[in-house]
Protein backbone atom coordinates (compact mmCIF):
# COMPACT_ATOMS: atom_id res chain seq x y z
CA UNK A 1 0.00 0.00 0.00
CA UNK A 2 2.39 2.07 0.87
CA UNK A 3 3.89 1.69 -3.32
CA UNK A 4 7.83 0.75 -1.98
CA UNK A 5 9.67 -0.54 -4.95
CA UNK A 6 13.16 -1.32 -4.86
CA UNK A 7 14.96 -0.53 -8.57
CA UNK A 8 18.54 -0.03 -9.39
CA UNK A 9 19.43 -1.39 -5.56
CA UNK A 10 17.61 1.50 -4.48
CA UNK A 11 13.96 1.85 -2.37
CA UNK A 12 11.75 4.27 -3.27
CA UNK A 13 7.78 5.03 -3.35
CA UNK A 14 5.37 5.04 -6.43
CA UNK A 15 2.29 6.64 -6.24
CA UNK A 16 0.81 5.84 -9.47
CA UNK A 17 -1.67 3.32 -8.28
CA UNK A 18 -2.98 5.91 -5.72
CA UNK A 19 -3.13 9.15 -8.09
CA UNK A 20 -4.91 7.01 -10.80
CA UNK A 21 -7.47 5.64 -8.29
CA UNK A 22 -8.11 9.07 -6.62
CA UNK A 23 -8.42 10.41 -10.90
CA UNK A 24 -10.53 7.84 -12.08
CA UNK A 25 -12.88 7.00 -9.12
CA UNK A 26 -13.07 10.46 -7.62
CA UNK A 27 -11.49 9.45 -4.53
CA UNK A 28 -9.85 11.35 -1.78
CA UNK A 29 -7.12 8.53 -0.53
CA UNK A 30 -5.07 9.31 2.69
CA UNK A 31 -2.29 6.57 2.80
CA UNK A 32 -1.25 6.08 6.40
CA UNK A 33 1.01 3.02 5.11
CA UNK A 34 4.65 2.84 6.78
CA UNK A 35 7.80 0.78 5.05
CA UNK A 36 8.38 -2.34 7.84
CA UNK A 37 4.96 -1.78 9.59
CA UNK A 38 3.58 -4.47 11.63
CA UNK A 39 0.16 -4.60 13.41
CA UNK A 40 2.10 -3.48 16.37
CA UNK A 41 3.44 -0.44 15.30
CA UNK A 42 -0.03 0.62 12.87
CA UNK A 43 -2.17 0.77 16.39
CA UNK A 44 -0.48 3.87 17.23
CA UNK A 45 -1.83 5.39 14.27
CA UNK A 46 -4.92 3.30 14.42
CA UNK A 47 -5.90 4.47 17.45
CA UNK A 48 -5.28 7.94 16.39
CA UNK A 49 -7.53 7.81 13.54
CA UNK A 50 -10.12 6.11 15.44
CA UNK A 51 -10.48 8.99 17.84
CA UNK A 52 -11.76 11.30 15.08
CA UNK A 53 -15.34 10.40 13.76
CA UNK A 54 -14.82 8.82 10.33
CA UNK A 55 -18.34 8.40 9.15
CA UNK A 56 -18.32 8.04 5.09
CA UNK A 57 -14.75 7.02 4.98
CA UNK A 58 -13.08 3.46 4.27
CA UNK A 59 -10.64 2.35 6.00
CA UNK A 60 -8.54 -0.25 3.91
CA UNK A 61 -6.23 -2.73 5.75
CA UNK A 62 -2.90 -4.78 4.24
CA UNK A 63 -0.93 -6.20 6.81
CA UNK A 64 0.88 -9.43 8.14
CA UNK A 65 3.36 -9.02 5.36
CA UNK A 66 6.33 -7.89 7.90
CA UNK A 67 3.96 -9.66 10.76
CA UNK A 68 5.15 -13.11 9.92
CA UNK A 69 8.43 -12.05 9.19
CA UNK A 70 11.75 -13.11 11.38
CA UNK A 71 14.83 -11.51 12.49
CA UNK A 72 17.24 -13.10 9.93
CA UNK A 73 20.27 -11.85 10.99
CA UNK A 74 19.12 -13.86 14.58
CA UNK A 75 18.79 -17.20 12.82
CA UNK A 76 21.67 -16.99 10.80
CA UNK A 77 23.83 -16.35 13.92
CA UNK A 78 22.59 -19.29 15.43
CA UNK A 79 20.36 -21.58 12.91
CA UNK A 80 19.88 -24.43 15.80
CA UNK A 81 18.08 -21.60 18.21
CA UNK A 82 14.01 -20.89 18.48
CA UNK A 83 13.03 -18.04 16.42
CA UNK A 84 9.81 -16.04 16.84
CA UNK A 85 8.36 -13.87 14.10
CA UNK A 86 7.78 -10.58 14.50
CA UNK A 87 3.54 -11.04 15.93
CA UNK A 88 2.77 -14.87 16.58
CA UNK A 89 -0.17 -15.78 14.96
CA UNK A 90 -2.81 -15.32 17.67
CA UNK A 91 -1.23 -11.88 18.99
CA UNK A 92 -1.60 -11.25 15.12
CA UNK A 93 -5.21 -12.33 14.95
CA UNK A 94 -6.48 -10.07 18.29
CA UNK A 95 -4.45 -6.89 17.26
CA UNK A 96 -6.19 -6.89 14.29
CA UNK A 97 -9.11 -8.00 15.49
CA UNK A 98 -8.89 -4.93 18.09
CA UNK A 99 -7.66 -2.58 15.14
CA UNK A 100 -11.47 -3.62 12.97
CA UNK A 101 -13.66 -2.83 16.13
CA UNK A 102 -11.61 0.57 16.47
CA UNK A 103 -12.24 1.91 13.63
CA UNK A 104 -15.95 0.47 13.39
CA UNK A 105 -16.08 2.46 16.40
CA UNK A 106 -15.41 5.53 14.93
CA UNK A 107 -17.82 5.13 11.99
CA UNK A 108 -15.70 3.72 9.36
CA UNK A 109 -16.12 0.91 7.25
CA UNK A 110 -13.63 -1.72 7.04
CA UNK A 111 -11.93 -3.20 3.77
CA UNK A 112 -9.42 -5.88 4.46
CA UNK A 113 -6.67 -6.37 1.71
CA UNK A 114 -5.04 -9.81 1.15
CA UNK A 115 -1.48 -9.96 0.96
CA UNK A 116 0.55 -9.97 -2.58
CA UNK A 117 2.91 -13.21 -2.97
CA UNK A 118 6.49 -13.45 -2.58
CA UNK A 119 9.45 -15.50 -4.36
CA UNK A 120 11.14 -17.19 -1.40
CA UNK A 121 14.50 -17.90 -3.22
CA UNK A 122 14.93 -14.58 -4.55
CA UNK A 123 14.17 -13.11 -0.96
CA UNK A 124 16.44 -15.28 1.00
CA UNK A 125 19.43 -14.22 -1.76
CA UNK A 126 18.42 -10.36 -0.82
CA UNK A 127 18.49 -11.23 2.69
CA UNK A 128 22.19 -12.98 2.50
CA UNK A 129 23.60 -10.52 -0.30
CA UNK A 130 25.74 -8.58 2.93
CA UNK A 131 26.83 -11.18 4.81
CA UNK A 132 24.16 -13.70 6.70
CA UNK A 133 24.60 -17.11 5.71
CA UNK A 134 22.55 -18.56 3.26
CA UNK A 135 23.45 -21.82 4.81
CA UNK A 136 22.36 -21.32 8.10
CA UNK A 137 19.36 -20.08 7.10
CA UNK A 138 17.94 -22.59 5.13
CA UNK A 139 19.24 -25.18 7.93
CA UNK A 140 16.91 -23.37 10.29
CA UNK A 141 14.20 -23.44 7.66
CA UNK A 142 14.28 -26.85 6.41
CA UNK A 143 13.68 -25.73 2.97
CA UNK A 144 13.79 -22.63 0.97
CA UNK A 145 9.86 -22.75 0.12
CA UNK A 146 9.02 -22.41 3.66
CA UNK A 147 9.02 -18.47 3.54
CA UNK A 148 6.42 -18.63 1.29
CA UNK A 149 4.45 -21.22 3.12
CA UNK A 150 4.61 -19.07 6.15
CA UNK A 151 3.75 -16.26 4.73
CA UNK A 152 0.61 -17.74 2.82
CA UNK A 153 -0.56 -18.97 6.07
CA UNK A 154 -0.76 -14.97 7.90
CA UNK A 155 -2.69 -14.37 4.36
CA UNK A 156 -4.93 -17.15 5.45
CA UNK A 157 -5.33 -15.47 8.60
CA UNK A 158 -6.47 -12.36 6.74
CA UNK A 159 -9.30 -14.06 5.67
CA UNK A 160 -9.99 -15.37 8.28
CA UNK A 161 -10.52 -12.54 10.16
CA UNK A 162 -12.42 -10.76 7.22
CA UNK A 163 -14.89 -13.74 7.36
CA UNK A 164 -15.33 -13.61 11.23
CA UNK A 165 -15.45 -9.52 11.10
CA UNK A 166 -17.68 -9.66 8.28
CA UNK A 167 -15.25 -7.09 6.96
CA UNK A 168 -15.12 -6.61 3.10
CA UNK A 169 -11.97 -8.10 1.49
CA UNK A 170 -10.28 -7.73 -1.65
CA UNK A 171 -8.17 -10.25 -2.29
CA UNK A 172 -5.24 -8.85 -4.33
CA UNK A 173 -3.24 -12.16 -4.62
CA UNK A 174 -5.65 -13.96 -6.17
CA UNK A 175 -4.55 -11.82 -9.45
CA UNK A 176 -1.24 -12.51 -9.26
CA UNK A 177 0.66 -16.05 -10.89
CA UNK A 178 1.45 -19.39 -8.99
CA UNK A 179 4.21 -20.53 -10.85
CA UNK A 180 7.79 -18.34 -9.40
CA UNK A 181 8.79 -17.54 -13.54
CA UNK A 182 5.48 -15.89 -13.95
CA UNK A 183 5.44 -14.55 -10.63
CA UNK A 184 9.24 -12.92 -11.10
CA UNK A 185 8.20 -10.03 -13.16
CA UNK A 186 5.90 -8.84 -10.65
CA UNK A 187 7.84 -9.13 -7.69
CA UNK A 188 11.07 -6.65 -7.20
CA UNK A 189 14.53 -7.77 -6.73
CA UNK A 190 13.75 -8.42 -3.35
CA UNK A 191 12.05 -11.03 -3.67
CA UNK A 192 8.89 -9.28 -1.27
CA UNK A 193 7.54 -5.75 -2.88
CA UNK A 194 5.50 -5.97 -5.75
CA UNK A 195 7.32 -4.16 -9.25
CA UNK A 196 5.89 -1.44 -10.82
CA UNK A 197 4.21 -4.34 -12.99
CA UNK A 198 3.20 -5.40 -9.99
CA UNK A 199 1.49 -2.64 -8.44
CA UNK A 200 -0.55 -1.97 -12.08
CA UNK A 201 -1.90 -5.54 -11.22
CA UNK A 202 -3.22 -3.84 -8.17
CA UNK A 203 -4.20 -1.02 -9.20
CA UNK A 204 -6.43 -2.94 -11.45
CA UNK A 205 -7.71 -5.51 -8.97
CA UNK A 206 -8.83 -2.36 -7.16
CA UNK A 207 -10.71 -0.62 -10.14
CA UNK A 208 -11.77 -3.43 -11.11
CA UNK A 209 -13.90 -4.06 -7.31
CA UNK A 210 -14.58 -0.34 -7.17
CA UNK A 211 -16.21 -0.62 -10.87
CA UNK A 212 -18.48 -3.65 -9.74
CA UNK A 213 -19.25 -1.93 -6.66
Amino acid sequence: MKGIVLENGRYSINHDWERRLSDECGLSIRNCSRFGCTIGKAMAAIRRHSAQPGEGEDAVLELGGNDCDYDWAAISADPEGEHRCNTPPEEFRSRYREAIELLRRSGRRIVMLTLPPIHSERYLRFLCRNGLSYDNILRWLGDVEHISRWQAHYNELVKEIAREADAELIDIRAAFPKEPEALAPLLCDDGIHPSRSGQKLIYQTLRARLAAN
